[in-house]
């Protein structure tokens, strides 16, 4: 499972209540775009329409050596779930101050695979609380790489 994209912003800014495995559907020149690493999903998000899940926002560059039938680079893309999935990620996105978001794209059998997250907003003394938590931890594995080195 080789990561194409990640969303760093999604779990700095998230309680990820949970995720989904999803396929998504594309084109040609967006999977060669893919592969060349030129995709962001910083400020993508998923919506349930219509009983189908779609991705918006989502910035694949159109591909270099396309032509005229190239993709468009913020165009919906559609999410492949089973029916049940697609229920229960409606039962929790339609709670009041949850959101939908990919977490990351990636490779899984040579296909493009999107790890959805739900999760509810985390207030500002969280985000904090949790940059105190990092710092401390990468204190104690300094501390204890540099005891390591000593011996």
């Amino acid at each position: 499972m080789a990561d194409i994209v990640n969303n760093p912003k999604a779990r700095r800014d998230f309680h990820i209540l949970e995720t989904f495995e999803a396929g998504i559907v594309l084109r040609g020149t967006e999977v060669k775009s893919l592969r060349a690493g030129k995709g962001h999903i910083a400020e993508a998000f998923a919506r349930v329409e219509n009983d189908e899940v779609w991705l918006h926002n989502a910035h694949i560059e159109e591909y270099s050596h396309g032509n005229l039938l190239n993709h468009r680079p913020k165009a919906p893309r559609k999410l492949l779930l089973h029916k049940g999935e697609i229920r229960k990620l409606f039962d929790l996105a339609s709670v009041k101050g949850n959101a939908l978001f990919p977490l990351s794209l990636y490779w899984k059998n040579g296909r493009v695979k999107v790890l959805l997250g739900v999760g509810k907003g985390k207030a500002q003394h969280d985000k904090r609380e949790d940059l105190r938590r990092r710092e401390a931890d990468l204190e104690v594995k300094r501390a204890t790489q540099h005891r390591l080195k000593r011996d």
